[in-house]
């Protein structure tokens, strides 16, 4: 997960679709199938939007979903 976050930091280098800002990495709340987690995601430290990068939406949260069911 860590290798993944790290990641995220490519993304540091755009644009904000809403205004423009470049994005920043932050320590963002998610919620997912009831459980809440603390990630740091870009988002734009002007209007607070925050982009979910696919790998994260694709692969990540398929392992959280499968960890969660076997509770």
């Amino acid at each position: 997960m860590k290798e993944l976050m790290k990641s995220f930091e490519k993304y540091t280098k755009t644009e904000c679709g809403a205004c423009g800002r470049f994005l920043e990495l932050q320590k963002t709340e998610i919620t997912y199938l009831g459980s809440v987690f603390a990630l740091e995601l870009p988002a734009c430290p002007s209007c607070g939007t925050v982009f979910v990068p696919e790998e994260l939406a694709t692969g990540k949260m398929l392992e959280v979903e499968k960890i969660l069911e076997d509770k």
